[in-house]
């Protein structure tokens, strides 16, 4: 064995210095993946014919190995390196081979069979395929807000509120990077937009070169995590499948049959809960990047002065007027939200959906407990012997229940009918409903929101129009309470609450005339809107991350179009009835069966399909209209390249990157990977171990090398164990953050580089990165210590 080492181990090394050595050619990172695939392999093949790769495996045919099993040790859990003593055997690395046909061309022909399947899952027609859509409608998403200079507009803002505070520019640099990360989500384009527009301006100013281009690039990176992340989105599609085959192979070293039996629960991770897990930890990095900033600034003064850019053409607001309408009012607003959602008078209506959890949560018994001895000792040790006690509890009860029930029915009338038994239980579920509904509470927020901020923006002006809103919002509340249950139907609860809806509607229109006047919400607002309909849908529960991803590329589209069309003095007001035909279209869907094809349809609901047609056609009418003016003003075209450009690239990796993966299966390298993993009896430390390894590769891989070659390597070991599952992918989710950052292969330094002026140089870029990779890893610090700031979301929010 060349070195001393095992004939795996040089085959690891073989295929990741190939690995290494494509890279650095400089050749395309999408064909170098799978053009070192072929060439380790082949490299693999010529060695292990000449007989110079030799496995030293464990002997399964020795009595210490028959003992170990007959001991009640799982096969799959013995390996050289947590029963090093076990007798070995030499074998050739590609086992399985014969004089007719060797080991390495059995494992070629296992192979071509293998990427024809992996390629249909993944890429063509699998499962997965559909959330991998949602990758390139946020990246249509990303790139249409960037052509229509929304960062522009939000840099020049930001620059006025903050920059006379110490290191206000690159307070505000932060800010934007956070919310162009949660409107677009692409680096390239965010590092490459500050760097051209904020970046002289920071240096002409007196700020430090080292400040200035860390800020920019850090900030840039911020829609890695922050959602709609396309690296979450990568992850989710990858993890999910991970976390299940993990689990799986942990409840039979149990000795349980299955993940669910064991569990108690079933092992699923969807792209729509890392979204709700990656919010809290985004917006906690984009604030440590803030707070960095100012203290730097205020230790060192000279190096990042504040700065003023003149008067702000909005209104004047003294500091109580700020006060009460910024900050007290709608807290305050808020907060009595929160309360009546917390203590049952706000919620769901939905009668079906009251029946359905009571009787999930009546007749659903939280374990198994048909189960080997083998599989009922691990659950007591998982769940605890009170849980367990329980279950049995639960599943006598029911036997006895069982046997009773057959003469009780017998008896005349003794016990209630399955109708009367019905009407008991839609009796105590119209009891447990909340009073006001949850959507309409929602939405009366929203709008008393409008009013509110729009009485602080210009308080001078006539109060009388906000407070007739206010008194429309609180009619419409106790219209809800007083006269709406679960049994109104839709259309009745329309007319009922027509009234107090238009007058807050009306008094709305006069509250976004003037927020228009202020300068910072006329920026912001636009693409907040956007922002909270696609994030709004996902982290609700209302729909998957695909859908939203739709919406999100149509609004962005919509809202380009709706900008350029203002520069020209052009008909948008099209683009602004279209927007509200698209949100006309979402409410009747939500509030009314449209299913014509029933039996009996009510007339009410011919109605709303009839009004949700109208509004479907008309929005789509928008949208090509928007269309038509991004392709005449030479937008579109440009998008849709781009958008072509990375999303081939992204598949492309893909691809590549299973030949690689498939080259490490077929001589057992990904399996001793994993048995060198599992070994360890910590998980923490191995998780730690990893989160290492992915580190350092950081510095040389980019984010997606390292999501579909390395996480699919040790993914059923980290997901394989007690850890929770969204905790770890968005750990490793801004452990990946790091390789836009750390040298040599930064992709967001090269984006600065090339955009930078010539007196910034290289040493400069890299000496600004390095206190925000030492914050990034604090940040992980952070979330080691405290993971509830992961899973506080998920928990909360419906999944």
């Amino acid at each position: 064995m060349p070195f001393g080492l095992d004939g795996v181990e040089v085959g690891l090394l073989i295929v990741f210095l190939t690995l290494f050595a494509a890279i650095m050619t400089g050749f395309p990172v999408a064909f170098a993946i799978g053009g070192a695939g072929i060439i380790s392999f082949g490299i693999i093949a010529v060695l292990d014919t000449s007989g110079i790769l030799i496995h030293q495996a464990i002997d399964t045919a020795s009595a210490e190995y028959r003992e170990l099993v007959n001991s009640g040790v799982a096969r799959d859990a013995i390996s050289i390196f947590r029963y090093p003593e076990l007798p070995r055997v030499a074998e050739p690395l590609f086992p399985g081979g014969t004089e007719a046909m060797p080991g390495w061309e059995l494992a070629l022909d296992r192979n071509l069979s293998f990427i024809v399947n992996r390629m249909n899952e993944r890429v063509i027609a699998g499962q997965s395929i559909e959330t991998l859509l949602a990758v390139l409608m946020f990246v249509m998403m990303g790139i249409v807000l960037e052509r229509s200079k929304i960062a522009d507009d939000l840099l020049t803002t930001m620059a006025r509120v903050f920059g006379p505070l110490p290191g206000g520019l690159a307070v505000s640099i932060v800010i934007v990077g956070a919310f162009l990360a949660a409107s677009t989500g692409i680096v390239g384009a965010t590092v490459v937009t500050m760097g051209l527009l904020a970046l002289p301006t920071m240096l002409r100013n007196g700020y430090s070169s080292e400040l200035a281009t860390g800020v920019i690039a850090a900030s840039g990176t911020l829609g890695q995590i922050i959602p709609p992340s396309i690296v979450i989105v990568l992850l989710g599609t990858l993890v999910g499948d991970l976390y299940a085959t993990g689990q799986e192979t942990r409840a039979q070293l149990a000795g349980c049959s299955d993940a669910l039996t064991y569990l108690g629960e079933p092992a699923v991770l969807s792209v729509g809960t890392l979204f709700q897990a990656a919010i809290l930890p985004g917006l906690f990095l984009a604030f440590l990047y803030g707070a960095y900033a100012f203290g730097f600034a205020l230790l060192n003064p000279s190096k990042a002065p504040p700065v003023s850019f003149g008067d702000s053409s909005s209104e004047a607001v003294t500091r109580g007027e700020a006060l009460t309408w910024y900050l007290a009012a709608p807290l305050g607003l808020i907060l009595l939200v929160a309360i009546g959602f917390s203590t049952g008078m706000v919620g769901s209506q939905s009668l079906t959906a009251a029946l359905n959890a009571d009787q999930s949560t009546a007749g659903s018994s939280t374990l198994r407990t048909n189960v080997s001895p083998a599989c009922q000792e691990a659950m007591i040790e998982l769940h605890g012997q009170d849980a367990w006690d329980e279950a049995v509890a639960a599943r006598e009860a029911g036997a006895v229940a069982a046997q009773e029930e057959a003469p009780a029915e017998e008896d005349d009338g003794a016990e209630m009918t399955e109708e009367e038994r019905a009407a008991a239980e839609r009796a105590i579920a119209l009891g447990a409903i909340p009073p006001i509904s949850a959507g309409f509470a929602v939405m009366m927020t929203l709008l008393g929101l409008v009013l509110i901020l729009a009485r602080g923006v210009s308080p001078s002006s006539n109060p009388v129009p906000l407070i007739i809103g206010g008194i429309g919002i609180a009619l419409g509340v106790i219209f809800d309470v007083a006269f709406i249950t679960p049994l109104t139907s839709p259309g009745t609860a329309w007319l009922i609450l027509a009234i107090p809806v238009l007058i807050a509607l009306w008094a709305s229109r006069t509250a976004m005339a003037r927020l228009a006047q202020n300068e910072l919400l006329r920026v912001v607002f636009p693409p907040l809107v956007l922002i909270v309909a696609v994030l709004g849908s996902i982290l609700g529960g209302i729909t998957n991350p695909t859908p939203a991803a739709a919406l999100g590329a149509a609004g962005a589209i919509m809202l380009a179009a709706y900008r350029k069309l203002k520069e020209e003095d052009g008909l948008s007001k099209i683009v602004i009835w279209a927007s509200f035909a698209l949100v006309i279209m979402i409410m009747v869907g939500v509030n009314f069966d449209l299913r014509i094809t029933r039996e009996v349809v009510p007339f009410q609901d011919w109605v709303a399909w009839l009004i949700a047609q109208i509004a479907y056609h008309f929005a789509f009418f928008g949208l090509l209209y928007s269309c038509y003016v991004l392709f005449r003003t030479n937008i579109l075209s440009p998008v849709i390249r781009e958008t072509a450009k990375v999303t081939s690239m992204v598949f492309t990796i893909l691809i590549g990157s299973q030949l690689l993966n498939l080259v490490l299966i077929s001589f057992g390298g990904e399996h001793y990977i994993q048995q060198f993993l599992r070994a360890f009896d910590n998980e923490l430390a191995v998780f730690l171990l990893v989160m290492l390894i992915l580190f350092v590769l950081g510095f040389v891989l980019d984010f997606l090398e390292i999501i579909y070659i390395v996480v699919p390597i040790v993914g059923p070991v980290i997901y394989g164990g007690t850890l929770d599952p969204k905790w770890v992918t968005i750990m490793i989710a801004i452990n990946l953050q790091t390789s836009f950052l750390t040298p040599p292969f930064g992709f967001a330094l090269f984006y600065l580089r090339g955009v930078a002026p010539p007196e910034v140089t290289t040493g400069h870029i890299y000496r600004g990165i390095v206190p925000f990779v030492l914050i990034q890893v604090l940040g992980l610090a952070i979330l080691w210590l405290f993971p509830s700031i992961v899973t506080i979301v998920p928990d909360l929010l419906p999944n």
